[in-house]
């Protein structure tokens, strides 16, 4: 391990009975082609035999930090400890089920070093199902539109700790949807950019953080998130027909067959809207034929990248464009 005041990044990794995955996507942050870095891993009290395994992992590489909690703490708890844990001055994120690609580390990095007024820097994604096949093409369009919704996965980014420090981290308000708050935050004082090249693969899978927790705990917090994203105000016995697509999406693109239908119809706000009608439309096609669903999907992301690749400069790193700041949870 090389001493703190050496140290340029900080990967940081929260593991939560990840067992399927965790050599994987330890493996892929000990290959990095950019190899000054600790690897602060916090086992956040796992029951699936992951403890043994990352203090097996500890044993290999001294790079490897390990925390083992005794209590869970959850999703955003979690991943702030892990990021109060970092030394170095630069900080990036993994997930344990996930894999990033060999040049992701060297590719932020030489981002963050050679602009100074970026604080956080991103990069596209693939999404590969539990086997680890491509399930679905990045989202390339996202970085040319203007939205609230961060345009790269949790796992994806690397950021300035001082930034992190500066804003206040993550806030357990905001469990489930950590990351699309603090990266709001981070950019209303700082730049953030996202590498327009897939640079990581998110595993989509019926066995993830979201699909494990309870149902009507998961909808209420995706709501909040959605009507703070949206400047809504917030009702306490309807949900945001939106929630439906975005949970949905976890489980259609893993393969399996999203049964929301009816739940939707349930618990939804619906009325006269584009949101209304989405929902509606997308959780029968799931529940009827999955299958037709994705392929229509592929089709209408395949022609949103054609258009918007006219939009890009190469690979230059492009800068999330927001029409307004996330009203706080």
């Amino acid at each position: 391990m090389s001493r703190s005041d050496d140290l340029r990044i900080s990967v940081v990794m929260p593991v939560y009975n990840a067992l399927p995955y965790l050599d994987e996507a330890i493996e892929s942050i000990l290959r990095q082609s950019f190899g000054q870095f600790e690897f602060v891993i916090v086992d956040d009290a796992s029951t699936d035999g992951s403890t043994a395994r990352l203090r097996e992992w500890a044993a290999k590489d001294k790079r490897i930090r390990l925390i083992e909690l005794t209590e869970n703490l959850g999703p955003a708890a979690s991943s702030e400890y892990a990021s109060r844990a970092a030394r170095a001055p630069l900080v990036a994120r993994m997930d344990a089920d996930d894999i990033s690609n060999p040049d992701r580390l060297a590719s932020q990095l030489e981002i963050l070093a050679n602009q100074p007024d970026v604080g956080v820097v991103g990069c596209l994604s693939d999404g590969i199902d539990a086997d680890g096949r491509p399930v679905r093409a990045p989202d390339l369009w996202r970085l040319v539109r203007r939205s609230t919704a961060v345009p790269f996965a949790h796992g994806a980014m690397m950021y300035r700790r001082e930034l992190f420090e500066r804003v206040g981290g993550y806030r357990m308000a905001s469990e489930y949807w950590e990351d699309q708050d603090l990266v709001s935050r981070m950019a209303d004082v700082s730049k953030v950019v996202a590498i327009p090249r897939p640079l990581y693969r998110v595993r989509q899978t019926a066995t993830s953080t979201r699909a494990a927790v309870d149902q009507e705990k998961l909808e209420t917090a995706m709501d909040l998130a959605y009507r703070s994203i949206l400047g809504l105000s917030p009702r306490e016995d309807k949900i945001d027909p939106s929630v439906f697509i975005a949970l949905g999406s976890v489980t259609l693109w893993s393969g399996a067959r999203p049964q929301l239908f009816r739940r939707c119809l349930r618990r939804s706000n619906l009325a006269f809207n584009w949101r209304s009608f989405a929902a509606i439309v997308w959780t029968a096609w799931a529940s009827i034929s999955p299958g037709s669903l994705r392929a229509f999907l592929r089709g209408i992301l395949a022609i949103r990248n054609f258009v918007a690749r006219s939009g890009l400069r190469g690979n230059d790193p492009v800068v999330w464009k927001r029409p307004a700041t996330p009203a706080s949870p």
